[in-house]
């Protein structure tokens, strides 16, 4: 065995709570090198009535490890702990002081989990777990009122431009409800609505009133209640790390320089407040000098956005917040802003835009979730431009599966394209059937699905500002057999636990092939999904004891014969299998 390779810290990743009586526990061997492991409990002031040995799980793998868990539920809340690993007939030890050929005497030098605090644990809210997400532009959704139009608004469907106007606003949105409930979703995101000088209103002018070209404060009331009628939940952004170019504090300091009294809302290098080569004067997101960067360690500035936090939770029952620029945010902000935010509403899901590894916010005081854009990249990667074989798509999988906590990966903000990347059919190459695959894993796997508007009647895009195209309305336009193909896989989905909360794990994922064989797996239902994403025909095979399985989409019986399931599939084609149990 590779002790080199075997490694266990008693925090964070590695041991944490799961919820307020599970403490889920993790274990790291080099990949393909150990049979078994084992984990023994006890807790340390009673090990003679309370030890324990459980089975380790190995539920992930990537290109160098093999990753294991287990949860264990302890007697009086607090766990000490060792590991034994096997391989063959060699039998290792590991405990806090390292490692051992003999069963270390416990508890002493045991790894050691003092008290399960249901407090410092991540939790979520439970109804991100059945979420199936719609992001919306308003800009370029729907046009309701006319009335409300920019006086340059251009006609609909034209060439989005950086800074064009197609006139879609909140009566837009409220207009197209029926349709979103037809296409199944529950829950919407929609960027930013407040009053700004842009199109895409991420440079706020002010943060308590809604854009005058989107409507009013009331309408967006009105749409926050009738979205909760037809129980679809509405997630808002917060743009909290930068301001607007016309934020009146910072006109205030344009004007008045170090002598304004908001002079220190904003990171300023050098006054007057100008830009030098390029370079604004004063700390902006990127560049960009009409996005001003606010001092949230001020405490007037914190104060204020926190106020707009909870303004609005409460003002529209709102059901969460989309945080923008997350990463540059500090993190006692976000301490501070989950307060006030959990106060107002305790179910209200807080989703960062992190697009690197984000454990640091995940630990339980800051977000329920981040937007997923490793994810997006691994999946479009692999489906969308064969980038890689199975195998490497599958450890690059399982290395994102090992990033967060379980309860983490159970609500993690899953996403193929957004409003800042080109559109997934787009990345396609204009190939309906890699996009199938690719949404069939999107909504097959562990996470919180996001769609983006107009994805589901074939809409493309390249890159920003291309990506944001008016909606396609017109039904002739639209591509039904897609829109229904959608429609089939979120109404599986949502009628399946197993798809949103069960177990998941690869079968098979070949090296040097680019074909895929997965299930998710509760106590109700088994899934197996197949997938081919080549160019020829393919027939898979797997070993299975039960002949009682059945198509998820067509119900038709699927055989089992002596002992194994065969499924052809045409090129770039995928099939659903399940049973109950």
């Amino acid at each position: 065995m590779n002790r080199e390779a075997i490694y266990h810290g008693p925090k964070n990743l590695w041991a944490y709570a799961y919820n307020h009586d599970t403490v889920r526990l993790r274990v790291r061997t080099q990949r393909d090198d150990i049979e078994e492991v084992f984990i023994y409990t006890g807790d340390k002031y009673d090990w003679e009535k309370t030890a324990l040995t459980h089975p380790m799980d190995k539920f992930a793998s990537d290109a160098m490890f093999d990753y294991w868990e287990v949860a264990v539920k302890p007697t009086y809340r607090r766990i000490s702990y060792a590991f034994q690993f096997k391989s063959g007939d060699e039998t290792l030890w590991m405990t806090e002081d390292g490692f051992s050929y003999e069963e270390p005497a416990p508890p002493g030098g045991y790894f050691d989990y003092p008290y399960l605090h249901p407090i410092d644990s991540l939790t979520p809210p439970s109804w991100a777990k059945e979420a199936i997400f719609y992001q919306i532009f308003p800009e370029r959704f729907a046009n309701g009122d006319p009335g409300n139009d920019p006086e340059d608004v251009e006609p609909w469907g034209g060439k989005p431009t950086e800074s064009n106007y197609f006139g879609g606003d909140l009566q837009g949105i409220i207009d197209k409800l029926d349709y979103l409930a037809e296409l199944g979703i529950n829950a919407i995101y929609l960027t930013p609505v407040f009053h700004a000088s842009s199109n895409h209103k991420y440079d706020t002018k002010d943060y308590k009133q809604v854009d005058p070209h989107f409507g009013t404060n009331e309408l967006l009331a009105e749409l926050g209640e009738a979205c909760h009628q037809k129980g679809i939940r509405v997630m808002l952004d917060a743009v909290f790390n930068h301001c607007g170019y016309e934020f009146p504090p910072f006109q205030d300091v344009l004007k008045h320089g170090k002598k304004s009294k908001y002079h220190d809302w904003f990171h300023v290098r050098e006054f007057p407040l100008t830009v030098k080569d390029g370079i604004p004067t004063y700390d902006t997101f990127g560049f960009f000098e009409h996005m001003p960067k606010f001092n949230t360690a001020n405490p007037e500035v914190r104060k204020y956005l926190l106020d707009v936090a909870e303004y609005w939770i409460k003002e529209i029952k709102l059901d969460g917040w989309r945080l923008d620029v997350a990463n540059e945010v500090d993190h006692q902000f976000w301490r501070d802003f989950r307060k006030v935010v959990k106060e107002a509403n305790p179910d209200a899901y807080i989703v960062g835009e992190v697009w690197n590894d984000s454990i640091m916010w995940l630990l339980g005081d800051q977000f329920d979730s981040v937007m997923n854009y490793p994810f997006a990249n691994q999946v479009l990667d692999f489906f969308a431009e064969e980038r890689m074989d199975a195998q490497t798509f599958a450890n690059k999988i399982g290395a994102l599966l090992v990033r967060y906590p379980k309860q983490a990966n159970e609500v993690i903000f899953n996403l193929l394209c957004s409003h800042d990347t080109p559109r997934a059919l787009t990345r396609c190459g204009g190939d309906k059937r890699k996009l199938k695959l690719s949404i069939v894993f999107l909504l097959t796997y562990m996470g919180t699905p996001c769609i983006f508007y107009g994805d589901e009647i074939g809409l493309q895009g390249d890159d920003d500002p291309d990506c944001r195209k008016c909606m396609e309305w017109e039904e002739k336009n639209q591509d039904r057999e897609l829109f229904d193909f959608y429609r089939a896989l979120i109404e599986l989905r949502k009628n399946n636990r197993a798809l949103r909360e069960g177990d998941f794990r690869f079968l098979q994922a070949g090296e040097a092939e680019r074909t895929l064989l997965y299930e998710r797996l509760d106590e109700e239902k088994h899934f197996l999904i197949w997938m081919n994403n080549t160019e020829e025909e393919q027939q898979l095979s797997h070993p299975l004891k039960t002949n009682d399985w059945h198509d998820a989409l067509s119900e038709e019986p699927v055989p089992v014969k002596d002992g194994y399931m065969s499924i052809t599939l045409k090129p770039f084609d995928y099939r659903i299998v399940c049973r109950s149990l």
